[in-house]
């Protein structure tokens, strides 16, 4: 079985201010395989830019392991990490005057990513494939000023391509756009995908990447909280179907992350009570007495806390 692409576990980042510290991730627990194609959501200071700092190789973890292509990160050279940018991982930045160089145009800065990354003679139409891959072949020849965000952004897509990456990055590629612009610039990293194998993982607040990725994370205060899976069911008479389904994130030491609209509408806080079943685990307010009777648990499951608890007390009447 292909080894995943990248592989995060008890993920830690803590940037030190003075005499304050903030935790950006708490454990963070991640696995993408290889030829995936993911969006990362999450609030404001979830610690989604943290993550993808660290996946590109510009940042490091506090504590934990991050391990991407087969190479770990925390290890790497100095020497190491420059190679490793170049080679391992391509980059799209929210800001497209991150991405290219203004007085290039988009056939330059293709050829000269490719120059830096090593390429001198072998392929020298690669670049003008790249630009056809990314859907902006009839811009090859204008520079950043002369076109439209979303064929910036198209274009900065074959520039992080240009050295064959294993791994493509994304931070909020279509912030700056408007929902057809950034529709563009989804279904080209749908067709980096399929076409080249790349995995990819993009982190947005854009809603609309959910028609255009296999799996959305969320991030949490941190760690993952949820995940997303969809995929394609044909009926019994021939017909597609998108279906989705949306799973909680158990680490590795047990721990989850309710969804907020759960916790508030049954106002789970503090603490909650526990019942295991033979097939799931019921959840209650810890300040509520409706909990069911708990029906004896089938042979080698353990009792339940609530039914040590009545065990002893009806030890305690005899």
């Amino acid at each position: 079985m292909t080894e995943p692409d990248i592989v995060c576990e008890g993920l830690v980042r803590i940037f030190a201010v003075a005499d304050i510290e903030v935790q950006a991730l708490q454990g963070l627990d991640l696995v993408i395989d290889r030829g995936e194609l993911v969006a990362l959501v999450g609030a404001s200071g979830s610690g989604k830019s943290t993550l993808l700092s660290i996946l590109s190789g510009l940042d490091l973890p506090t504590a934990g392991s991050a391990t991407v292509a087969g190479r770990s990160l925390p290890s790497l050279s100095a020497r190491q990490r420059v190679d490793y940018r170049r080679e391992v991982v391509g980059f799209v930045w929210q800001q497209t005057a991150r991405n290219l160089l203004p007085y290039l145009s988009a056939l330059e800065n293709v050829q000269l990513a490719r120059a830096i990354g090593g390429d001198r003679r072998r392929d020298p139409g690669r670049a003008q494939e790249l630009l056809e891959l990314t859907g902006v072949a009839d811009a090859a020849g204008r520079r950043p000023a002369e076109l439209s965000g979303g064929q910036q952004q198209r274009v900065a897509i074959a520039v992080a391509l240009a050295n064959e990456p294993r791994v493509l990055l994304a931070d909020e590629p279509t912030g700056d756009l408007d929902e057809h612009a950034s529709a563009e610039v989804l279904s080209t990293f749908e067709a980096v995908n399929r076409e080249l194998g790349t995995t990819a993982l993009i982190v947005t607040h854009d809603p609309a990447v959910s028609e255009h990725v296999q799996r959305t994370v969320q991030i949490r205060d941190g760690r993952t909280s949820t995940e997303v899976l969809r995929w394609t069911h044909t009926d019994e008479t021939g017909q597609e179907h998108a279906m989705a389904e949306e799973f909680v994130v158990l680490d590795k030491v047990g721990r989850m992350q309710l969804p907020t609209e759960y916790m508030t509408q049954l106002d789970l806080r503090d603490r909650v009570r526990l019942e295991l079943n033979p097939d799931h685990v019921g959840v209650w307010p810890g300040d509520s007495r409706a909990v069911p009777a708990a029906a004896e648990p089938p042979s080698g499951l353990p009792q339940t806390r609530r039914q040590r608890r009545l065990s002893q007390e009806e030890q305690s009447h005899d």
